[in-house]
Order: structure tokens, then sequence, then C-alpha cells
């Protein structure tokens, strides 16, 4: 079927003005592919049905909004972790700022070099789980990157590493618009934990693909924030093998404009995916969250749990989406959306999405908006807090269950310490 003239037009003017990268027969068969569904699909648009709730237009007009570069007065996140750093400044891998490469239990590569090879195992892989994942639901952003990526990381897991792995996105040109891709594959029995964080870019648009075979397991922290003019749109597909666990956690603050998407297959039995986000958006913020989880074997667990903090006019968005295939019994789906207004002028606009084919299931789903609580804020009040501080800690216990999805406690406890200073600095 033809596209609508406005978005064929709109898809053409953002090719038009993109160059794709030179690679191995392999990659750019692949890239090919990639373009060609961009091209059937059209770019996003306002009347699309994942998408209106949040306008793409400065997501995909040709060149990408300016947003100012700042200095960063906090200490660097994760800092005191020990961590093997890989940095990319506008989108382009830094060996200067990185740390060597090399890590018992897993294999580094920069898709920059992997893609001018003629073998690697990554060919199997790369572009494989986004062009799963656009079905049953188009995802024309993530084929776009797949088709345009220059630059990314290239990991596979064969052990247990000693420390994780620290992706830092620096953000210097104040007109960059950055494509990532990078592609993880965690072997049988492996296990493995990926820390993000760094604004990036103007503009970003940024593809994960992990695979976790049988046994294997996959920790993902993230955190996305200071900047207040960045726009990004982050797309996590995963694939999950039997008794495999994935498990990603995203703190998002300010930015103009940020859509994350997951999409999970469960496709081994016994396997458990959880996808968290805790979310604190101040003024001209709009945040979405949009995640689409499938039940394709026995006995598997889901949680979805995403908390949203939003005040003078910031906007959250969740659409959350369990699909329940037939014969994957004994599943376990869990979805839960919340968002505390601290003002009239915000607004948060959700989407929750059961669809199940098995008759033997446990899942459920609710969302729910509201203000902070009256009476435990006049309790706090009566016990000689200020009313910022007593605002501030009902704040941090609402988005505490989303927090908690994370395992290692100093993680969290690092993230918990990030959210404390960027509501001090709002209250100060």
């Amino acid at each position: 079927m033809a596209l609508p003239q406005v978005k064929q037009t709109a898809t053409e003017a953002r090719l038009a003005a993109m160059t794709r990268p030179d690679g191995a027969k392999w990659i750019t068969e692949i890239r090919e592919a990639a373009l060609a569904r961009v091209s059937d699909m059209g770019l996003p648009g306002a009347r699309d049905e994942y998408w209106k709730y949040t306008r793409p237009e400065t997501l995909v007009q040709p060149e990408a909004p300016q947003a100012a570069t700042f200095d960063d007065d906090d200490e660097q996140l994760f800092h005191e972790f020990d961590r093997l750093k890989v940095v990319f400044v506008d989108g382009v891998f830094s060996a200067e700022d990185s740390d060597d490469l090399t890590l018992e239990g897993i294999e580094i590569s920069r898709l920059a070099d992997v893609a001018t090879q003629d073998i690697h195992w990554a060919k199997d892989l790369y572009g494989t789980l986004e062009t799963n994942g656009q079905t049953p639901v188009q995802r024309p952003l993530a084929a776009l990157n797949t088709a345009y990526a220059a630059d990314g990381i290239v990991i596979r897991v064969t052990g247990a590493p000693s420390k994780p792995v620290n992706l830092i996105y620096e953000h210097r040109a104040t007109g960059s618009d950055v494509l990532l891709h990078h592609v993880i594959k965690v072997e049988e029995g492996a296990e493995f934990t990926l820390l993000e964080n760094g604004p990036a870019a103007a503009r970003l648009n940024k593809v994960l693909e992990v695979d976790i075979a049988d046994t294997g397991k996959f920790h993902h922290i993230r955190a996305q924030g200071r900047d207040h003019e960045r726009r990004a749109a982050t797309h996590i597909f995963a694939r999950l093998g039997r008794e495999s666990a994935f498990k990603s956690f995203t703190m998002t603050a300010n930015g103009a404009l940020t859509r994350n998407e997951c999409v999970i297959e469960l496709t081994g039995d016994d396997a458990i995916a959880h996808v968290a986000g805790a979310c604190v958006g101040d003024g001209d913020f709009v945040h979405d969250d949009t995640v689409f989880i499938t039940h394709d074997a026995e006995n598997c667990e889901s949680r979805q749990v995403f908390k949203k903090v939003l005040r003078n006019g910031a906007v959250g968005v969740f659409q959350g989406k369990i699909l329940v295939k037939a014969g994957a019994q004994k599943t376990d789906g869990y979805q839960i959306s919340q968002s505390l207004l601290l003002d009239g002028d915000s607004q948060f606009l959700a989407k929750p999405e059961l669809e199940i084919y098995a008759d033997d299931v446990a899942c459920s789903h609710g969302s729910t908006s509201g203000a902070i609580d009256e009476t435990a804020l006049f309790y706090l009040r009566s016990r000689g807090l200020p009313h910022g501080i007593a605002t501030d800690l009902l704040t941090l216990a609402f988005l505490a269950e989303a927090v908690q999805e994370i395992e290692d406690q100093d993680l969290q406890a690092e993230i918990n310490t990030r959210i404390e200073r960027w509501l001090e600095r709002r209250r100060g």
C-alpha cells in the first residue's frame, strides 16, 4: 500500500540528508534490507497509532535541532565503581578516552571495525532482532538506525567478567545527530552487566540488540540526563533463551523529548524479563516509554514497572503490552505504570494492553495518576520537615518500586543519590 504523501515526503527528505556507511558485503546487504523497510513503512508521523501521544517531527526532520552543551558539575555517574569505560564523543568511539577493551570472559569490538570484516559472529545477529521486532508493530526509527549506524560496540560474553562495561556518551557539538548500534551476545551460562550514561548528542537514535542464550543473564542500568534540550529515540531488542534473565532499568531526568522503546521475546521456558524506569521531568519535557513483551514459551515471568514524576507542564507517556502466545502456559506477567503530578499543568498518558492466547496464565496491569498524598505530607510537616524536603521524601518513596528492580544494591544507591540531587536542584 502506498504511503500517504505527507509521510512519503518526510521520509524522502530525511533519507536524502543521510549517507550510508561503507562495509563488507554481509552488512551492506543488511543495511540495504533495513533501508527498504524504512522506505516501505515511512518514518513515524503524528497520526500513527503508537505515536499519537508523542509528536515525532523533531526525530525525523532532516537536520537535528540545536542543543546547547554544558559543563556537568556533578561527579561522573558510576565513577566510584570498578568498570571498563567505553567512550563515544558525538557518536564516535574515542580510543583516547576509553579504557583498553580487554577483559576476561568477554570480547569487545567496535562496530566500525566489525563492519569491514568478511567473517564475524555479529553477521548472524546485527539487525536480526530489530527485524523481528517490526512485527506486529512497525518501528521505522529502529530500521533507520540499522541502515545508517556507522558506530557502536559489539560484545560477546563467554563467562562472567569481573566488572561491568560502562558506555559513556559525551555531547560536544550543538548540532550533533548521532546513530549508534550496539550488539551483545550472552553465551550459555554467562553473565554480564552493562552501564550507560551521558547526553550523547543533540539528537540521538540508538539501538541495542541483546541475544541471551540458555541460562545466560544480562543486567542493564542506564541514566539519561541532564541535557535539557536533548532529543532521543532509543530501542532495546532482546531475545531470551531457556532459564535466562534480562533486567533493564532506566533513569531519565530532563530532555526535550525522550522515547525509549523496549521489545522483548521470551523464547525459552523459565525465562525472566524485567523492565523498569524512573523518570523525573520539569517544564518543556516529554518522556515516552513504549514496551512490548512477547511470551512464546512456558513458565516465563515478565515485569514492567514505570514511575514518572512530572511538574511545570511536563508530559509523561507509557505504552506497554504483554502478548501471550498460544502454548505459553504458566505465564506470569505484571505491568504497572504510575505518575506523580506535582502541579495541575502536567499530564500522564497511558495505554496498557494485554493480549492472551493461553488459558493458564497470571497477567495483570494497572495505571494510576495522582498528586502528593496530603495526609503523608502533613505528617512529615508536623514532624518539623520543610515543605520541599517533605515533598522530596515522598517523591523518592514513590519511585522506590522502580529503582528496587536494580539487583546490585550499590548501583541502586547510586541511582537514588542522583535522583536526590535532581530534586535538591529543583528545590534550590
